[in-house]
């Protein structure tokens, strides 16, 4: 069975002017581009309120690293009050939302992901001594990569949400 250990987690809170499809497309393109993760949409609702909806988004990244390793991004976007506005933009009148987004980034390091270890207690034991002895430095720098790619998506992320409410 593959080995996950979740080494960044962290939530984060918007409220105020933005486009939805703007920040899908961003959000996407950016995990996409950047860290060249191959993200599959998980889950994706709508429940309408009135004139306001609740959207629910939820994202895996992954990428295999080595025929050991692979790295994993969970994205959790949800929404809460999303409407339709009007803003002045350049003199133009613009269609875009507002609402809360708040946007839970998770990222995991999986080892052993196709479970090649797991046919016998011998491969168990070298999978233990391998961990422990051979690989440690790098698992510290897998571990180190990823944190700064989840810290980056989302420090992008809020910069993009903070443009797109002053504009």
């Amino acid at each position: 069975m593959a080995e996950k250990d979740k080494i960044f987690s962290t939530t984060t809170k918007y409220v105020g002017i933005f486009n939805l499809s703007n920040l899908y497309k961003f959000c996407y393109d950016w995990l996409s581009e950047e860290t060249d993760l191959i993200v599959a949409e998980k889950k994706y609702t709508e429940k309408l309120k009135g004139t306001d909806k609740d959207v629910e988004i939820e994202w895996e990244g992954t990428r295999k690293v080595n025929d050991y390793f692979k790295r994993q991004v969970d994205v959790k976007f949800t929404i809460k009050g999303l409407k339709k506005v009007d803003v002045n933009k350049g003199g133009k009148t613009v269609s875009t939302n507002e609402g809360e987004v708040k946007m839970e980034v998770k990222g995991i390091l999986v080892r052993d992901y196709d479970s090649k270890f797991e046919v016998s207690p011998f491969y168990k034991f070298l999978r233990a001594t391998y961990d422990k002895w051979i690989i440690p430095s790098t698992v510290e720098a897998l571990k180190d990569k990823l944190a700064e790619d989840c810290v980056e998506f989302l420090e992008q992320t809020k910069a993009y949400l903070d443009l797109e409410g002053k504009k």
